[in-house]
């Protein structure tokens, strides 16, 4: 009987090769021709957990929406950096949500040609900066290091021989000061803002002092908005664009004439920031009878909270009212030093225009008055107060804000780093000064960590497990499949 043909014939195996290479090759061409549409056409994306970090706020979208200018966003950045990947995940979605933004990174290790250019365009001390994100927009250009995006706290290491700690990153602020420069970019001229000056009030110029204000000075003008030093002895008067009007920490009293000009600058719809110091409980500065008429009474107590105080002196405030200065605070924390207790009292008219004051931050139920029988309870140590808006009158400044602070110390040089210290500051900043796209969703994010710990007899066995056990595996099922084939 004459043999059997073979089942395939070398031209029946080149065709099957040739369909399949077809196939394959057609459906890459689809895989490619859908993500060119989707990415010049469609801007939509799903996102199919809640924890996704590099999810953008509404309020970020919403300013996204107001670019019609072209923004470059350039990553000075080590790629091997741990948050690297993170905060170009990130900035992706911006580009994603506007096509105007264009986003770009330099590895100053692994191309030092192109960060020597990028140094040189922006005048950048190349030996001192790394890791930064720069942002360009008409001539105007921004940037923010790196190290500021995240938060950090000392977690100790297993170590036998000596203690050893590791930084945990814990918070993670990438959106909050990306939509911050890109709105400063894409603004002609940033508000101006007043410090008060001649009672003894930190110095904006003081970086080395525990209770200086020179990082304070830095956060408002990476929060784009111009600070400068302001006397109002003698003649000298508020500036006529002054957004913002920031007393911290007044030593001594204020004279009258001083007391007057900020009462009709408030009364313009003017904006104020107070703090006020532990030293100063029982010396008035005149501050004090100003600020009743708007609500906003500054008690001459100190609160202590054992039940949350590290030192003693500190308190932690962990309690805070839904206001749009506090609400991207709910989960955070403040970290004060004899803060003052700030309590807010109804206005005695209910007129339109008349003041709104709320008390927003508060001391645990534990809280006490040293040096009084006053029996433990949870007391405000700030208050911000608004001034209602009259239909058809309108103010040359706009509608008076004003936020009020027990404890100066906590913008201070050692403080502002401490807790959400320096996220109250710039929530403060922003509601002060109408920066509606910086408030509301956008805040720190957690970072959450995995880790796997191993004794040193399981990481053998991992290391086999992968060196030999898995590549076996493979080879004794190569293995098994010849010899069924052989029989």
């Amino acid at each position: 009987m004459p043999p059997a043909p073979p089942s395939f014939t070398p031209g029946r195996r080149w065709s099957a090769a040739l369909n399949v290479s077809l196939g394959v090759v057609a459906a890459l061409a689809i895989v490619v021709a859908v993500n060119f549409i989707s990415r010049n056409h469609f801007h939509q994306r799903w996102f199919v957990s809640e924890r996704t970090g590099a999810r953008l706020s509404a309020q970020t979208l919403g300013l996204l929406k107001t670019i019609t200018n072209d923004v470059r966003i350039t990553l000075y950045y080590d790629k091997d950096e741990a948050m690297y990947p993170a905060i170009s995940a990130l900035l992706n979605e911006y580009r994603l949500a506007n096509p105007r933004l264009t986003v770009e990174t330099v590895d100053y290790q692994k191309d030092p040609v192109a960060a020597q250019k990028l140094t040189a365009r922006h005048q950048l001390d190349a030996r001192n900066l790394k890791d930064l994100i720069i942002f360009e927009c008409g001539g105007r250009v921004k940037m923010v290091p790196g190290a500021a995006l995240t938060d950090y706290t000392l977690e100790p290491v297993l170590n036998e021989r000596e203690r050893e700690f590791r930084k945990k990153p814990v918070a993670f602020k990438g959106e909050l000061l990306f939509t911050s420069l890109l709105l400063a970019v894409n603004e002609n001229e940033p508000p101006r803002a007043a410090y008060l000056t001649g009672h003894g009030e930190p110095g904006l110029d003081n970086a080395e002092d525990l209770a200086g204000y020179g990082a304070f000075r830095s956060l408002v003008t990476q929060n784009y908005i111009r600070l400068e030093p302001v006397s109002l002895l003698g003649t000298n008067q508020l500036p006529p664009d002054c957004r913002l009007l920031i007393i911290a920490a007044p030593a001594t009293a204020l004279e009258e004439t001083e007391l007057a000009k900020i009462a009709r600058y408030l009364d313009e719809g003017g904006r104020l920031l107070a703090l006020f110091h532990y030293a100063t409980a029982g010396k008035p500065t005149g501050l004090e009878a100003l600020l009743q008429p708007w609500g906003v009474e500054i008690t001459p107590f100190v609160v202590q909270d054992e039940q949350k105080s590290i030192r003693g002196q500190d308190v932690i405030i962990e309690q805070f009212r839904r206001h749009a200065i506090t609400s991207p605070l709910l989960d955070s924390r403040l970290h004060l030093l004899l803060p003052r207790w700030i309590a807010a009292r109804e206005s005695a008219t209910t007129a339109a225009d008349a003041p709104r004051a709320e008390e927003i931050a508060f001391t645990s139920e534990g809280a006490t008055l040293p040096g009084t029988n006053a029996p433990p309870r949870s007391y405000a140590v700030a208050a911000a107060s608004e001034k209602g808006a009259v239909k058809g009158v309108a103010n040359e400044r706009g509608t008076t804000r004003i936020v009020v602070v027990g404890d100066a110390l906590l913008f201070g040089n050692q403080m502002l780093a401490s807790a959400a210290n320096r996220d109250f500051a710039r929530h403060a900043l922003n509601w002060l000064t109408d920066r509606t796209q910086l408030l509301g969703g956008i805040g720190p994010r957690p970072v959450t960590e995995f880790r796997l710990v191993m004794s040193r007899a399981d990481f053998a066995r991992a290391r086999w497990l992968l060196l030999a056990g898995l590549p076996g595996a493979v080879l004794l099922a190569g293995l098994l499949v010849w010899l069924r084939r052989r029989q």
